[in-house]
């Protein structure tokens, strides 16, 4: 039996979302659409198995297993935002409580909800992605985490719950979003799906576009083994033997759910040819054509919106200084159960109102200097501030001594320049001199001698030297342009 198309053609909204060609195969097998079976999974999973010049495999922490459905529900979230961010793409997003809140779709964010979303984070944050690939006749190898980084924000103990949060997004992604290697969809249609069905809708958004021409969407026809969709689509869920049972306590809601959104047009579950299983063949309805038109036609896929940074700051860049300082406390990057207190959050936005992020491991770097003369046990970020002053005093010194130092060297350089140049200039004009015919030479050793003797007179030790200087400047006088000025030699010399 085949389902078919149960809505109208009603406006809808459509919020694109990109996201990267990789990370949409990768999420096929990230994320396990069964928690129960998602909890006990790790190991390796390999996506282009067998191709030598291609491959990827993502590997699952031991501790942590396999992220599970909530875990997508994060990740996409996160991709949203960035996503509003627009071109270049966003390293850091950071969410504030209230956003975490909405994004994991609770009603509070309380001790039991907080921890679901620390576990989320940890497992999505301890996957591994292992990518090998033929570049320039080198096999090229990247491992990497999607998320490189995850501060957690608590009020003030390890029990508390997350107030605020910093994902840092793998550099390889963020290249490869820049260089406009993404798939763009409709976050606005993934928000009324399970993840089963937004799973399902990014693969087949992905399938139907690569096949519309933008005109004959009744030739547009994806088909899949059941099978593979588990394994490649749906992080693994358990492959089911009967139709009745994959229809009706499987995939068989969610895909009713695209149906009446108008995403499918239908959908059929047939018994596979030449072997066991089913396979799924799938027709695009007339809400993919309207998003393909929007994200696609009406404009350039590559073609972003751009939101303020703002709010993205003042919660990511004090988790970077209060993590940086837990860093250098310790000696060591921070782990996965560590978080930052918002007391410390706190005084690291009073220290960035007046010292720069790219300056704080400087003043970092100072403030544990200073404490050590004196034995202080630094424990706590609040206690750099009793060394901002002496800090920001010593940092205009240096920058006050760095700019007389810069303003003497370049004294320096041009006086340098200049008597090189009054070399080049008496050699160059000695050798127009010495070129010039012999009746020229007399001409103007007459005239020089002539104009020496009708001055002041002279030493007999200087007479030479001042009859040389008036030979040669009759020279240049007679022949300009012969020996360049000072300017044209300096910058002929600076390039």
């Amino acid at each position: 039996m085949e389902a078919t198309q149960r809505t109208d053609n009603q406006r809808h909204r459509a919020e694109p979302i990109y996201l990267e060609s990789t990370l949409l195969r990768v999420f096929g097998v990230l994320f396990c659409h069964d928690p129960k079976r998602a909890r006990s999974r790790t190991g390796k999973v390999e996506i282009n198995r067998g191709v030598a010049e291609k491959g990827i495999a993502v590997r699952f922490d031991p501790e942590y297993a396999q992220p599970g459905p909530f875990a997508h529900k994060v990740a996409m979230a996160v991709i949203r935002k960035q996503s509003n961010f627009g071109s270049p793409a966003q390293k850091a997003i950071s969410f504030s409580q209230r956003e975490l809140i909405r994004m994991t779709g609770r009603k509070s964010m309380g001790g039991r909800q907080s921890e679901e979303l620390a576990l989320a984070l940890k497992q999505i944050r301890y996957s591994h992605v292992l990518a090998h690939f033929k570049s320039d006749n080198h096999l090229v190898e990247h491992d990497f985490s999607i998320f490189n980084e995850v501060l957690i924000e608590r009020r003030a103990s390890p029990t508390d719950p997350i107030v605020a949060c910093t994902i840092v997004i793998a550099d390889p992604i963020i290249r490869s979003l820049n260089d406009k290697h993404f798939t763009c969809l409709n976050h606005a249609l993934m928000r009324e799906l399970s993840t089963i069905g937004a799973a399902l809708y990014m693969r087949l958004f992905y399938h139907f576009a690569t096949q519309y021409d933008g005109y004959h969407l009744d030739r547009v026809v994806f088909k899949k083994r059941y099978d593979d969709i588990c394994t490649e689509w749906l992080g693994g869920i358990t492959v089911l033997k009967h139709r009745s049972r994959i229809m009706g306590k499987q995939l068989g809601t969610h895909l009713d759910q695209l149906v009446a959104l108008g995403f499918l047009r239908s959908y059929a579950l047939t018994p596979a040819e030449g072997r066991d299983g089913f396979v799924l063949t799938f027709r695009p309805g007339d809400r993919f054509k309207s998003d393909y038109r929007i994200f696609y036609a009406r404009r350039s896929a590559g073609e972003v919106r751009f939101s303020s940074h703002q709010e993205n700051e003042a919660i990511g860049e004090p988790h970077r200084v209060a993590y940086l300082f837990m860093e250098k406390l310790t000696g060591r990057k921070p782990d996965a159960t560590a978080y930052v207190s918002s007391k410390d959050v706190q005084t690291a936005k009073e220290v960035l109102a007046r010292v720069s992020l790219a300056q704080m491991p400087d003043f970092l770097d100072y403030a544990l200097a200073e404490a050590g003369k004196t034995r202080f046990d630094l424990k706590t970020l609040g206690g750099v501030r009793q060394y901002l002053n002496g800090y920001l005093q010593a940092r205009d010194r240096r920058a006050a001594a760095r700019t007389a130092g810069e303003a003497r060297d370049l004294a320096q350089r041009q006086t340098q320049l200049r008597l090189d140049y009054d070399q080049y200039h008496r050699s160059e004009a000695q050798r127009l001199f010495d070129n010039l015919p012999a009746t020229e030479q007399a001409a103007i050793e007459a005239l020089a001698r002539g104009k020496l003797n009708a001055g002041r007179p002279v030493s007999d030790f200087m007479a030479p030297t001042l009859l040389r200087v008036e030979r040669l400047r009759l020279a240049i006088e007679r022949h300009p342009g012969t020996v360049v000025d000072f300017n044209q030699w300096s910058a002929s010399q600076t390039a």
